[in-house]
């Protein structure tokens, strides 16, 4: 499912709680039962996508996604020497946000926003388990060949080019790479948390402009502190693999908890409590 599309102001939102148009607060925000239909709705229609529609989607976000671990290798390359540790972190977050910009913003189909959204349909008895499973498969798989494929470009012509090091390739890997598989598993659920809140508050937002100050936020936020996330991970861990600076088997430690964190992160800490709150006010 590609991030929810910007929703003008409709009756709907401010009839929710009864007290009309002249509500100015309900004019300036959404509902919370209208962010919720309209992610189920979405959800839905993405779960029913063909599999080829899925897979070119999920493709392109893996593509996509590339372009901010490749923009924090290169400038690592060039401040790595020069600029404070702490410096280089927030310049390294603020790159690390880009790549996910270029994706929500595009609509593409990335996994770590289907552990929330698509979740939703399911809980609403709107669709089957199976087809969530489908969907998050085929939205991780083709994810995962994307991001495999432009790690490998980087990797391998980033050097080449002389505008990647491979020692600022080594670095970025070794930083999800180090730590022990249940640490590596608490940073991918806070990873799935937050973008399974980033999924919410987009829908929540009126314009695009709020939306891309959203995912710039949150992303930035995983970024800076170095959490797990599955699909920006293969790219920076495998652009390390290809440029010969880490291993395959680092890689596979990696991915496995990550791809579990953020299913958790996203389903459990996301999808069912705001499925469970917005529902519980219904009764």
């Amino acid at each position: 499912m590609s991030t929810p599309h910007t929703v003008q102001s409709t009756a709907t939102d401010a009839a929710d709680d009864g007290k009309g148009r002249d509500h100015p607060l309900r004019e300036a925000q959404k509902h919370y039962h209208t962010i919720l239909d309209q992610q189920v709705e979405e959800a839905s229609e993405e779960l029913q996508r063909t599999t080829t529609g899925i897979l070119l989607s999920g493709l392109s976000a893996g593509l996509d996604l590339g372009f901010g671990p490749f923009l924090m290798a290169v400038l690592l390359t060039l401040v790595q020497d020069s600029w404070p540790h702490a410096a280089i972190k927030m310049l390294l977050a603020n790159a690390y946000a880009v790549g996910f910009i270029l994706v929500v913003m595009g609509r593409s189909t990335l996994f770590t926003e289907r552990t929330m959204s698509a979740v939703l349909p399911v809980l609403a008895r709107k669709a089957r388990p199976a087809q969530l499973l489908r969907l998050w498969c085929l939205a991780l798989a083709a994810n995962l060949a994307g991001g495999a494929a432009v790690a490998a470009t980087i990797g391998l012509f980033g050097p080449a080019m002389h505008v990647v090091e491979p020692r600022a390739l080594a670095e970025i890997a070794q930083q999800l790479t180090v730590q022990s598989w249940w640490v590596t598993l608490v940073s991918a659920v806070l990873a799935g948390w937050l973008m399974g809140l980033m999924t919410w508050l987009v829908t929540a937002s009126r314009d695009s402009t709020a939306q891309i100050v959203i995912v710039w936020m949150i992303a930035s936020v995983i970024g800076v502190i170095g959490l797990h996330h599955s699909i920006a991970g293969t790219i920076e861990v495998l652009m390390g693999v290809f440029a010969g600076q880490a291993t395959f088997a680092d890689y596979l430690q990696f991915i496995v908890w990550a791809i579990v964190g953020n299913a958790i992160g996203g389903s459990c800490f996301v999808a069912l409590l705001k499925f469970g709150h917005v529902q519980a006010s219904k009764r």
